[in-house]
């Protein structure tokens, strides 16, 4: 059996002396209400996904 990569005695060392972080507060939508949003906008309404196309003439 080879040599393992550092004892295990010693796993965790770093993640455990690290200090908590509070996680930041979330700015849009849980994914799950995006995707009822979605679900409503292409499926309920009938709009198309994605950007609009491309028209020549262009924003003035």
């Amino acid at each position: 059996m080879a040599g393992s990569h550092g004892s295990l005695t010693k796993a965790g060392k770093v993640r455990n002396q690290t200090p908590k972080v509070e996680a930041r507060p979330r700015k849009g939508l849980t994914p799950s209400l995006r995707n009822k949003k979605n679900f409503f906008k292409r499926v309920e309404r009938g709009m198309p996904s994605g950007q609009p196309e491309y028209r020549p003439e262009g924003r003035r």
